[in-house]
Protein backbone atom coordinates (compact mmCIF):
# COMPACT_ATOMS: atom_id res chain seq x y z
CA UNK A 1 0.00 0.00 0.00
CA UNK A 2 1.33 3.43 -0.86
CA UNK A 3 2.13 5.83 1.91
CA UNK A 4 -0.60 8.26 0.75
CA UNK A 5 -3.24 5.51 0.99
CA UNK A 6 -1.94 4.55 4.42
CA UNK A 7 -2.13 8.19 5.50
CA UNK A 8 -5.71 8.52 4.16
CA UNK A 9 -6.80 5.29 5.90
CA UNK A 10 -5.12 6.44 9.07
CA UNK A 11 -6.91 9.79 8.81
CA UNK A 12 -10.32 8.12 8.32
CA UNK A 13 -9.70 5.79 11.27
CA UNK A 14 -8.72 8.79 13.38
CA UNK A 15 -11.87 10.69 12.36
CA UNK A 16 -14.05 7.66 13.14
CA UNK A 17 -12.40 7.29 16.53
CA UNK A 18 -12.88 11.00 17.23
CA UNK A 19 -16.59 10.65 16.44
CA UNK A 20 -16.88 7.63 18.69
CA UNK A 21 -15.11 9.50 21.48
CA UNK A 22 -17.33 12.55 21.10
CA UNK A 23 -20.02 12.18 23.77
CA UNK A 24 -22.44 14.30 21.74
CA UNK A 25 -22.08 12.38 18.47
CA UNK A 26 -24.53 9.90 19.94
CA UNK A 27 -27.22 12.60 19.82
CA UNK A 28 -26.73 12.92 16.05
CA UNK A 29 -27.11 9.15 15.56
CA UNK A 30 -29.98 8.91 18.04
CA UNK A 31 -31.83 11.73 16.27
CA UNK A 32 -31.72 9.81 12.99
CA UNK A 33 -32.92 6.61 14.64
CA UNK A 34 -35.60 8.42 16.64
CA UNK A 35 -36.86 10.19 13.52
CA UNK A 36 -37.10 6.99 11.46
CA UNK A 37 -38.67 4.85 14.19
CA UNK A 38 -41.14 7.59 15.17
CA UNK A 39 -42.31 7.88 11.55
CA UNK A 40 -42.73 4.11 11.42
CA UNK A 41 -44.72 4.01 14.68
CA UNK A 42 -46.99 6.84 13.50
CA UNK A 43 -47.50 5.39 10.02
CA UNK A 44 -48.29 1.95 11.51
CA UNK A 45 -50.67 3.46 14.10
CA UNK A 46 -48.45 2.15 16.91
CA UNK A 47 -47.51 5.37 18.69
CA UNK A 48 -49.24 3.97 21.79
CA UNK A 49 -46.35 1.50 22.13
CA UNK A 50 -44.08 4.39 23.12
CA UNK A 51 -44.50 5.50 26.73
CA UNK A 52 -45.68 8.98 27.68
CA UNK A 53 -42.49 9.34 29.73
CA UNK A 54 -40.27 8.58 26.71
CA UNK A 55 -42.09 11.20 24.60
CA UNK A 56 -41.81 13.74 27.44
CA UNK A 57 -38.06 13.10 27.76
CA UNK A 58 -37.52 13.55 24.02
CA UNK A 59 -39.64 16.70 23.88
CA UNK A 60 -38.02 18.20 26.98
CA UNK A 61 -34.54 17.48 25.64
CA UNK A 62 -35.42 18.98 22.25
CA UNK A 63 -36.85 22.16 23.80
CA UNK A 64 -33.89 22.65 26.12
CA UNK A 65 -31.34 21.92 23.37
CA UNK A 66 -33.05 24.25 20.89
CA UNK A 67 -33.13 27.08 23.44
CA UNK A 68 -29.50 26.51 24.47
CA UNK A 69 -28.37 26.62 20.84
CA UNK A 70 -30.47 29.60 19.75
CA UNK A 71 -29.75 31.69 22.86
CA UNK A 72 -26.15 30.54 23.26
CA UNK A 73 -25.29 31.08 19.60
CA UNK A 74 -27.44 34.25 19.31
CA UNK A 75 -29.25 32.92 16.27
CA UNK A 76 -32.36 31.06 15.31
CA UNK A 77 -32.86 28.13 13.00
CA UNK A 78 -35.92 26.22 11.86
CA UNK A 79 -36.86 23.99 14.79
CA UNK A 80 -38.80 21.56 12.59
CA UNK A 81 -38.15 19.78 9.33
CA UNK A 82 -39.80 20.90 6.10
CA UNK A 83 -40.47 24.33 4.66
CA UNK A 84 -44.05 24.80 5.76
CA UNK A 85 -46.46 22.02 6.70
CA UNK A 86 -45.02 19.10 4.70
CA UNK A 87 -43.73 17.34 7.82
CA UNK A 88 -45.51 18.90 10.80
CA UNK A 89 -49.07 20.10 10.30
CA UNK A 90 -50.38 23.28 11.94
CA UNK A 91 -52.65 21.09 14.08
CA UNK A 92 -49.69 19.01 15.28
CA UNK A 93 -47.64 22.11 16.05
CA UNK A 94 -50.43 23.93 17.87
CA UNK A 95 -51.40 20.82 19.86
CA UNK A 96 -47.82 20.43 21.06
CA UNK A 97 -47.23 24.10 21.81
CA UNK A 98 -50.55 24.38 23.66
CA UNK A 99 -49.73 21.39 25.85
CA UNK A 100 -46.23 22.70 26.59
CA UNK A 101 -47.74 26.02 27.68
CA UNK A 102 -50.39 24.24 29.76
CA UNK A 103 -47.74 22.02 31.42
CA UNK A 104 -45.94 25.17 32.55
CA UNK A 105 -49.10 26.92 33.71
CA UNK A 106 -48.86 29.47 30.90
CA UNK A 107 -51.48 30.73 28.48
CA UNK A 108 -51.75 32.67 25.24
CA UNK A 109 -51.15 35.98 27.03
CA UNK A 110 -47.73 34.90 28.31
CA UNK A 111 -46.94 33.39 24.93
CA UNK A 112 -47.76 36.70 23.24
CA UNK A 113 -45.58 38.62 25.68
CA UNK A 114 -42.58 36.31 25.22
CA UNK A 115 -42.79 35.55 21.53
CA UNK A 116 -40.19 37.25 19.43
CA UNK A 117 -39.78 37.80 15.78
CA UNK A 118 -37.05 35.81 14.14
CA UNK A 119 -34.15 38.02 13.04
CA UNK A 120 -34.39 36.43 9.59
CA UNK A 121 -37.87 37.93 9.16
CA UNK A 122 -36.45 41.43 9.15
CA UNK A 123 -34.34 40.57 6.12
CA UNK A 124 -37.30 39.05 4.25
CA UNK A 125 -39.40 42.20 4.61
CA UNK A 126 -39.28 44.52 1.62
CA UNK A 127 -39.47 48.07 2.89
CA UNK A 128 -39.71 50.44 -0.04
CA UNK A 129 -38.93 53.89 1.21
CA UNK A 130 -39.87 57.08 -0.55
CA UNK A 131 -39.39 60.71 0.22
CA UNK A 132 -42.50 62.55 1.38
CA UNK A 133 -42.02 66.14 2.42
CA UNK A 134 -38.45 65.42 3.44
CA UNK A 135 -39.33 62.39 5.60
CA UNK A 136 -38.77 58.80 4.55
CA UNK A 137 -42.12 56.98 4.38
CA UNK A 138 -43.03 53.35 3.93
CA UNK A 139 -45.26 52.26 1.01
CA UNK A 140 -47.52 50.38 3.41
Amino acid sequence: MSSSKENNNSLYRSLDQDRENDPYALIERAADILWERSKTAINNHQASRISDEAVAKVMTAAIKLYTAKSDGESRTFRPILGNYDEVVTPTEALTSVTEVLRALGLGPMEFGLWSRRRPEDYHETDYKMKEFEGEPQSDT
